[in-house]
């Protein structure tokens, strides 16, 4: 069985999709059709940058997202490649779920979008830059890092945002509390701590206001149901009922990315392929966490070509 999978925030660069919009009419298609739905050049800017405005929260979701669904509609149209007929679950990392659910057919291409850069917007607002912060703790698996979060909280918000694999937690909150739980992580067994280049504290109860405004958008955007399940983050298990997609995607903003578990949960449902789709950063995650698996990253023309002979 075979699993495909969609980055977070994190991958984008400048020069993201510039080689396969040079390369592939359908990829340049997807971002103009981006580009329309935002009104703003925003492939011009994965293209050519500034980096700094790319990296800005409102930019890098959608952009993520547009490059991915790009390396789709590549596979799809040029290698002959039906997603649906190939894949027997989807999941993404954060903002990479609603990338998911574009490529499964659940959510349109423009109303994907326009929601990434109000969550972008929403999250950036939720808390003064400077007030929050992430930090990776590497080496720990999620109930060391518990501890750490629990020991440097002091009454601060210091959770665990991301579950990624056996061997790195991210974890969110106040900038004291991850401030402090850098200090004292190697004391509680932790390789490495490293704070993380975030303009804001995602996966954590700060989020609320940015869970609000994507709770009233989403009650009115349009969810079908997906042509195939999606491993919910916060879940780790599938879910193909929209009203049920449009509640965890609420949810999603300040609770836990159940990274590790899903890909555990996906492995004992039988997958043994996993397929990263526009970026390199979940793979190895993948690999780490499930030995076994078979795991290709996809981001240029010759990784779609390749990946289309053995499809």
């Amino acid at each position: 069985m075979r699993a495909f999978i969609f980055p977070g925030q994190g991958s984008q660069a400048v020069g993201m999709g510039r080689a396969l919009a040079d390369a592939s009419p359908a990829a340049r298609a997807i971002f103009q059709e981006v580009d329309d739905a935002l009104g703003q050049h925003l492939s011009r800017l994965m293209a050519e940058g500034p980096e700094d405005e790319l990296q800005l929260t409102e930019n890098a979701q959608p952009a993520i997202m547009a490059n991915a669904i790009a390396t789709l509609r590549v596979l799809e149209q040029e290698g002959g490649i039906a997603l649906s007929q190939k894949a027997d679950f989807v999941a993404g990392h954060s903002l990479g779920e609603y990338a998911a659910l574009c490529a499964v057919g659940a959510l349109a291409l423009a109303e994907t979008a326009r929601l990434l850069n109000l969550r972008g917007r929403a999250m950036q607002a939720a808390v003064p830059v400077g007030q929050g912060a992430m930090a990776a703790l590497l080496g720990v698996d999620l109930a060391r890092a518990r501890a750490i979060a629990d020991a440097a909280a002091e009454g601060e918000v210091c959770t665990v945002a991301n579950d990624n694999d056996p061997s790195q937690v991210v974890i969110s909150g106040t900038r004291g509390a991850i401030e402090r739980a850098v200090v004292i992580a190697k004391d509680h067994g932790a390789k490495r701590a490293v704070l993380l280049p975030v303009s804001a504290p995602f996966h954590c109860p700060l989020m609320q206001p940015a869970a609000d405004t994507m709770a009233r958008a989403l009650a009115t955007a349009a969810i079908d149901s997906p042509l195939v399940p999606l491993y919910a983050n916060v879940t780790a298990a599938p879910v193909s009922d929209p009203d049920a997609i449009r509640a965890l995607l609420v949810e999603q903003v300040t609770g836990m990315v159940r990274w590790r578990e899903s890909v555990l949960a996906m492995a004992a449902a039988g997958v043994d392929r996993f397929v990263e789709l526009g970026g390199k950063v979940l793979g190895p995650m993948v690999k780490r966490t499930s030995p076994d698996a078979m795991v290709a990253s996809v981001v240029t023309m010759d990784d779609i070509e390749a990946l289309a002979k053995t499809l």
